[in-house]
C-alpha cells in the first residue's frame, strides 16, 4: 500500500491537468475487483438467458405432446363413437 506522506513530510505531487481535466485524461487505471465482478455479472446473465430459452424450448415441446396427446384421445373416442353407431344401425 502506497504512503500518502512522502519520507520528507510532503504530500506527493498532483496531477492538476487530469483533476481539473476529466475528460483530457486518456490514462486509465483498471479497477481488476470492479473488472471481476462485471465479468462474472455478464457471464452469470448469459447463463441465465441461456437457461430461460432451454426452460422455454422443454415447455413448448411439452405443450407440443400435450397437443399431440389430446387429439390422439379426441379422433380414438370419434373412431369408436362411429364405429358403435355403425353396429347399432346393422341390427
Amino acid at each position: 500500500m502506497a504512503n500518502p506522506i512522502s519520507n520528507n513530510g510532503t504530500f506527493p505531487a498532483a496531477d492538476i491537468n487530469g483533476e481539473l481535466n476529466p475528460g483530457a485524461n486518456k490514462y486509465f487505471e483498471v479497477d481488476s475487483t470492479s473488472s471481476e465482478i462485471a465479468t462474472s455479472k455478464e457471464i452469470k446473465d448469459r447463463f441465465e438467458e441461456q437457461e430461460k430459452k432451454e426452460k422455454k424450448k422443454k415447455d413448448s415441446m411439452q405443450t407440443l405432446k400435450t397437443t399431440i396427446l389430446i387429439s390422439a384421445a379426441v379422433v380414438a373416442v370419434a373412431g369408436a363413437a362411429f364405429a358403435i353407431a355403425k353396429k347399432l344401425r346393422e341390427k
